[in-house]
């Protein structure tokens, strides 16, 4: 069974996190969670509230971490996922993380990011030149970083795919295991 990195840490979003890990169980992939050290994770759940004009934060489920970045072997996997929430914008400076962000991407393997998880391979210098959906509040950080902001629910730009929120869930995951399936077909020949 090929295995799928999920990138989280505490404050992910527990949709961002939870929708992906179950549909890539459901596809015949084995998601393996990974954060900055092996221990259980606090996600969150975030929605802007009718007369709210930010975020609200409450607690959602916790997840283990499966392997801390520090012992990632990046050939190991076929694809990766960078989770949203609060957790990318605290986790995007491990040096590991962006060595294996980088790795991805220099090796065309199957990428998803959805919400604030753009924040991980803007970092790490890789949207340079990218389109990517994201939350509307991360834009900046993805166009300083040579990015460029699309708002559609999915946008793909090759191996890369994304959406904005969790609502998007049921528009990027499906492409995204789509690029697994066919590069999990290659390997395979």
């Amino acid at each position: 069974m090929e295995k799928v990195l999920i990138v989280i840490g505490d404050a992910s979003e527990t949709l961002d996190t939870m929708y992906p890990f179950y549909r890539l169980q459901e596809a015949g992939f084995q998601p393996v969670v990974t954060a900055p050290e092996k221990r259980r994770y606090q996600m969150v759940m975030h929605e802007v509230k009718p007369g709210w004009t930010i975020t609200k934060e409450w607690e959602g489920y916790t997840i283990d971490c499966d392997v801390p970045f520090c012992e990632v072997i990046p050939d190991d996997y076929l694809g990766i996922m960078f989770s949203g929430g609060r957790a990318p914008e605290y986790i995007r400076y491990d040096e590991h993380l962006v060595k294996m962000t980088k790795h991805f991407f220099a090796e065309n393997k199957p990428i998803a990011s959805v919400c604030h998880g753009v924040e991980i391979p803007a970092y790490a210098d890789c949207v340079r030149g990218r389109k990517m959906a994201t939350v509307p509040k991360c834009k900046f950080d993805l166009e300083v970083c040579g990015g460029t902001f699309v708002d559609q629910a999915c946008v793909i730009d090759g191996n890369l795919v994304s959406g904005r929120t969790f609502h998007d869930n049921g528009f990027y995951v499906g492409p995204w295991i789509e690029l697994l399936q066919s590069a999990a077909e290659k390997k395979g020949k």
